[in-house]
């Protein structure tokens, strides 16, 4: 298991997907529980932009499944032989090789319509349920682009596979950014 963060102005004990648009409304890494191994970004994403009233910030350390080659799709990397080996064998033909060359999103967008005929929020999430059946627990992406050895996020696809170990309350100066020491232990 990998220990991760997610932040949020909602106090809560489990992961609930079907509360997946109240963020900030979009699922542009994929339909899942958006974690991140920064604490200080998760602290930063625990405001939220259509909540303003919310002024009371969370921040969750979770548990979630190890990374490994075969369990994972990288938002700009190659889908790995063995996810695209069980894909097709799941969807009963090929893939096309434009989407799973150099981007995981098109691949992810790929699933979305060939499920649903749509890369919407329905198709995202068919895609995740899809993915998750045959093994891929989480889609990652770097923290900071331009230096991606700084941290890694992840849409974990199945909220049940997202354990909560701790929960602190945390202050947010007028950027959104973590006031240190202000970290509180609560309980959901």
């Amino acid at each position: 298991m990998d220990t991760f963060y997610h932040g949020s102005s909602v106090l809560f004990d489990r992961f609930d997907l079907s509360h997946a648009l109240e963020g900030d409304g979009k699922v542009k890494f994929g339909y899942g529980v958006y974690v991140t191994s920064k604490y200080t970004t998760a602290a930063h994403y625990a405001f939220n932009k259509n909540r303003p009233e919310n002024n009371t910030f969370y921040v969750y350390t979770v548990e979630i499944p190890s990374i490994r080659e075969d369990n994972h799709i990288d938002f700009h990397a190659p889908v790995h032989p063995m996810i695209r080996k069980r894909a097709e064998e799941k969807l009963g033909g090929p893939i096309p090789e434009n989407v799973l060359g150099d981007a995981g999103k098109d691949f992810r967008k790929y699933l979305a319509k060939k499920l649903t005929g749509n890369a919407d929020f329905n198709g995202e999430k068919a895609a995740a349920a899809f993915l998750d059946s045959i093994g891929v627990d989480f889609i990652t992406w770097p923290v900071n682009w331009k230096s991606p050895d700084k941290g890694d996020n992840r849409a974990v696809l199945n909220a049940e596979k997202v354990k909560i170990t701790r929960i602190e309350q945390v202050l947010l100066d007028d950027k959104h950014q973590l006031v240190e020491g202000s970290q509180k232990e609560v309980k959901a």
